[in-house]
């Protein structure tokens, strides 16, 4: 057989020259590892720690419970969530975009890219109308609800641009309380500015956002929106048609968009919903009439209530 070579000799068998625990030095600068040292924080300072997947459900409590507290500290009984798109903005900045749109498309007459950026500004401007008609329902639904010490009906929004700042615009307008709850999203998005500070909240996970729009909710109103709206909107439904959340008014502001974007009738007709289900939500075409839908279910159901 080869000879082999004696392995060498562990770490921990080899002995320093000096005894390590009586250089003063040494012992200073281990101290100062210790004190330094990640592991020797606080759990809940140690960043490193808080997003290791091995505690998510860590997080997932504490957004629960960090937006939570707020809402009790403020004393928020109810809220109406309103929904809605993101490019939908007010009059000014649609027409700013239209112009702008509109000059690119005719210095490169031949993109298809900037006819069809034209043609989709074009359609955006004639929606700014649902950013007033926002911004003036939050107004309507704020103004007379936040006199007592319980507020009822609070606006609640995403937190973003669009149909969600002219919400909180509306709160913003009267002196009352209005509730972003943002997310974290690969492309950042900053809140609007007319949301309570202290009513201001990023999300990481859409499960823990969406368990607080829904937990205090009177009533949810839809604007016209994409994808987000629409995945707000059947969630909204669901949860309604599997009696799985508490009864509300859900109402879809502009019936032309809304018929436009989906045909519920056809999923009627199709038996891929009842017939009852239809009456899973409302139609409004007002600020005014959308919160008259709200104040008549809630005046009905104190009625019903013995």
């Amino acid at each position: 057989m080869p000879n082999t070579p004696p392995a060498p000799p562990k770490t921990c068998s080899m002995l320093p020259d000096t005894t390590l625990g009586d250089d003063v030095a040494l012992v200073a600068e281990n101290m100062e590892a210790i004190l330094s040292s990640p592991s020797y924080g606080l759990a809940q300072n140690d960043h490193r720690l808080m997003e290791r997947p091995e505690v998510r459900g860590a997080r997932m409590l504490l957004e629960l419970e960090k937006a939570e507290l707020a809402f009790r500290e403020h004393k928020i009984d109810s809220t109406v969530i309103v929904f809605g798109g993101t490019q939908i903005v007010e009059r000014g900045a649609a027409e700013r975009r239209l112009s702008e749109t509109r000059r690119a498309s005719q210095a490169n007459p031949d993109s298809p890219r900037l006819k069809r950026d034209f043609v989709r500004a074009e359609k955006l401007l004639s929606r700014s109308r649902y950013y007033d008609d926002a911004r003036a329902f939050a107004r309507l639904v704020s103004i007379d609800n936040q006199c007592d010490d319980i507020r009822k009906f609070v606006i609640v929004t995403g937190g973003g641009p669009g149909i969600m700042e002219a919400a909180n615009r509306g709160a913003f307008d009267v002196g009352c309380q209005s509730i972003g709850l943002n997310i974290k999203l690969p492309a950042e998005q900053q809140p609007n500015p007319f949301i309570t500070p202290d009513l201001c909240f990023q999300f990481k996970y859409f499960a823990l956002r969406k368990f607080h729009f829904i937990l205090r909710a009177a009533a949810v109103v839809l604007f016209p929106g994409g994808f987000g709206t629409l995945d707000e909107m059947f969630e909204t439904l669901t949860l309604r048609q599997t009696h799985r959340m508490q009864p509300v008014p859900i109402i879809l502001f502009g019936r032309e968009y809304w018929s436009q974007i989906i045909n519920f009738q056809q999923m009627a007709d199709e038996g891929v919903i009842s017939d009852d289900h239809l009456r899973l939500f409302s139609w409004a075409e007002t600020p005014a009439e959308a919160w008259q839908q709200i104040v008549e279910f809630h005046n009905a159901k104190r009625t019903a209530t013995p």
